[in-house]
């Protein structure tokens, strides 16, 4: 099996476990992957895998080959970076990943500026939760939350991320005996700012997305740790930043690409696109400018 293109069908659908779901990640018709993966065992005269109930399971030829795969494809994936990074030119395709709500209240705003810069860079924007891998040519730069970017990509820190915590107005005018709090799906443990200060309270709803955490937040439903950027951005007088001391956050806004894209000219465009702007905001997201409202306890 000496085809790359042979090697992709083969590894999505290894990696996959199903037809349907390798057919997404390759962007074509789950029959055609079907088709493909015969074809293959038919040419080779080997099967690959064994098709039961709950999808395609790799048989143990399919598990030799499986690590040198692998190895093609980060070989190929090396070689399409490379090449990608002599191009020199301000124009063609080029993704960007970032946090969806980062996007909409601090890049997209802003991006006007880019486009009429170069009008011709096809920029797509990649909004998932999920973060892309950078190495795999997913996306070729990337806006991160993260306290540390791994060590293939380079970029530049351009703030600490600053949080607060916050509650409706409507909220705060009730008589509680006993505060209620939105925290994340992956929060297993209760945290330290509810430990401190909320030692008491109720765990109402858990969430993995910001723009519903502060929509729960708004609807009146509790109390939630949150990124200054979004809530005092948004400015809304109908929730109101708690007067709390909190633990500074390890975690920062990162513009990073891979070590491989540095001398990509678009890359660098982009690049410097993103960290000025994002510079422009750092007192947002950094909460230097943010106004406590009101104390938590009643």
């Amino acid at each position: 099996m000496n085809d790359w293109d042979d090697l992709r069908y083969f590894l999505a659908v290894a990696q996959a476990g199903n037809v349907t779901a390798a057919s997404i990640t390759l962007a074509v018709n789950h029959s055609t992957v079907s088709r493909r993966i015969t074809a293959m065992e038919k040419k080779h005269g080997v099967r690959l895998f064994e098709r039961i109930s709950t999808g395609y399971v790799m048989t143990e030829a399919a598990e030799s080959i499986y690590a040198y795969a692998l190895e093609i494809e980060s070989q190929n994936k090396k070689v399409e970076r490379l090449l990608f990074a002599g191009d020199t030119r301000l124009s063609g395709k080029l993704r960007m990943t970032l946090p969806h709500d980062l996007a909409n209240h601090c890049i997209i705003p802003h991006l006007p500026r880019f486009t009429e810069a170069y009008p011709e860079i096809d920029l797509e924007l990649i909004v998932s939760p999920n973060l892309k891998d950078l190495n795999a040519r997913e996306a070729d730069i990337a806006v991160r939350l993260t306290p540390a970017p791994p060590e293939y990509l380079i970029g530049k820190k351009v703030a600490e991320l600053c949080h607060g915590v916050y509650a409706s107005s409507d909220y705060n005018q009730r008589e509680k005996e006993q505060h209620s709090l939105i925290l994340w799906n992956d929060e297993s443990h209760f945290p330290d700012w509810a430990s401190s200060y909320f030692p008491d309270a109720n765990v109402v709803l858990r969430v993995d997305d910001l723009a519903s955490m502060y929509a729960a937040v708004k609807a009146g439903l509790g109390l939630a740790r949150m990124p200054c950027f979004l809530a005092d951005k948004l400015a809304e007088k109908s929730v109101e930043r708690l007067k709390l001391e909190l633990a500074p956050s390890h975690w920062g806004i990162w513009v990073l690409n891979h070590v491989d894209l540095r001398e990509t000219a678009r890359v660098h465009a982009l690049k410097q696109f993103l960290i000025t702007t994002l510079q422009q905001q750092k007192n947002l997201i950094e909460g230097e400018q943010s106004q406590f409202r009101l104390h938590p306890h009643h």
